[in-house]
């Protein structure tokens, strides 16, 4: 275990990346009616151009595995998070929704690294038994920025408009690479395979069949949970609850603080009961059946019960997330990269395609009024969502095992 000092040197630059990441990923959730209002966009618009974050994301996970894998998370992440600040810059500064959209897709390309980077360090650093601890700690981090792009941002659009937030975002993304580049210890040691054998490595992973028992539940709850707290939480609060513009903001802030202690506790509590014996996959499943009751309740509209639902939805959406460090240490060391980033292609495809979709949905009851949507449209696009989990979920049950299985058997 490295010293407080060096931990801190550590985690410190790559928190902050997660938390540039997490609020990029996040900030269309208020800056939605602005943007709508601005470039006259639907629901199915929105919900495109957000989601090409999503696209350009997943597209690039297999490369990224490679170039972590050959070149480290220091240099791979600081010079990606470049091409984020350059996307963010775009998007500030365009005039159409063709500008919009590249700008956007740049920003997902660019923070694509910000999380599977930051598992490669912990895993590099720590020893087993901390590192769920010291993963909640950087999901912590998102969780910040995600609360940072709430009501923080709802504050600075009454100084400036959309296009500020943007700009300010260009620079503390441009902050943050520097950051990372020039203070974070280095412990790689470069993969000498040929890029033959690294791309059977990837072969590997898809091929192996206790991946696909876990993969798509992972898939299904994440995508869900990022569609929805990215981008269609705030309309829902409006149209389906009814709260005014500073409503939202304070709702979405309240979800972010519960994405925060998710974040911390999971991690710690994942990490001590580990230790005890039990097994760091029934822990994830138990989060992310609550996940799953919260979503059934904002189905069903029980809006008595809303900031509560809310709360859990924001608590135990990253309960998956614990299926990371479980495959991870499944496979060889020397494929944490590709295990990790082909997770991550699978999740966030889904996540693009889900939050797209869930527009398409809560378009068809669409009036044409860019000032709010049926909830009608929010029901269904929901508990569609939630039925796909439920599959997932049983797919994932009947394939279970009383332990976990050895690599290769």
């Amino acid at each position: 275990m490295p010293a407080l000092g060096l931990t801190l040197r550590i985690l410190l630059p790559f928190a902050a990346g997660y938390f540039i990441s997490y609020m990029l990923r996040s900030v269309n959730a208020v800056i939605a009616p602005e943007l709508s209002h601005s470039l006259a966009l639907d629901a199915a618009a929105l919900g495109g151009l957000t989601s090409v974050y999503f696209l350009t994301f997943a597209l690039f996970q297999l490369p990224l595995g490679l170039l972590l894998d050959r070149y480290g998370p220091r240099r791979v992440e600081a010079v990606l998070l470049l091409i984020a600040a350059g996307g963010a810059a775009l998007f500030a500064s365009s005039h159409d929704l063709n500008g919009l959209i590249i700008g956007r897709a740049l920003i997902g390309l660019g923070v694509s690294a910000c999380l599977m980077a930051s598992f490669q360090l912990i895993n590099q650093w720590f020893p087993a038994d901390k590192i769920p601890a010291m993963n909640g700690w950087i999901l912590a981090s998102g969780g910040l920025g995600a609360l940072s792009a709430t009501r923080p941002v709802e504050m600075a659009l009454s100084l400036t408009d959309w296009r500020g937030v943007m700009w300010g975002l260009a620079v503390l993304t441009l902050a943050v690479a520097a950051l990372i580049g020039l203070t974070t210890p280095e412990r790689h040691t470069p993969q000498r395979e040929r890029l033959g054998a690294l791309l059977a490595g990837i072969v590997t992973v898809f091929r192996d069949a206790y991946f696909w028992r876990i993969v798509p539940l992972v898939m299904a709850t994440q995508a869900a949970f990022l569609a929805i707290q990215g981008l269609w939480a705030g309309p829902w609060f409006r149209d389906v609850a009814g709260l005014d513009r500073l409503g939202v903001a304070n709702h979405l802030l309240l979800i972010a603080v519960a994405m925060v202690c998710g974040f911390l506790l999971i991690g710690q509590m994942a990490s001590r009961l580990n230790r005890f014996g039990i097994p760091l996959v029934w822990i994830s499943l138990l989060g992310m059946s609550v996940f799953m009751l919260a979503q059934f309740g904002l189905v069903l509209e029980w809006l008595s019960l809303t900031l509560p639902l809310w709360l859990l939805f924001g608590f135990f959406g990253s309960s998956s997330i614990l299926s990371y460090p479980l495959l991870s240490r499944y496979f060889p060391h020397h494929l944490t990269g590709r295990v990790n980033t082909s997770i991550n292609l699978l999740v966030f495809a889904s996540a693009f395609a889900v939050q797209w979709l869930m527009g398409g949905v809560i378009a068809i009851w669409s009036s044409g009024d860019h000032s709010g949507y049926d909830p009608r449209g929010y029901q269904v696009a929901f508990g569609l969502m939630l039925a796909v989990q439920v599959l997932a979920f049983i797919w994932f049950i009947f394939g279970l095992r009383r332990k976990e299985p050895v690599y290769g058997q």
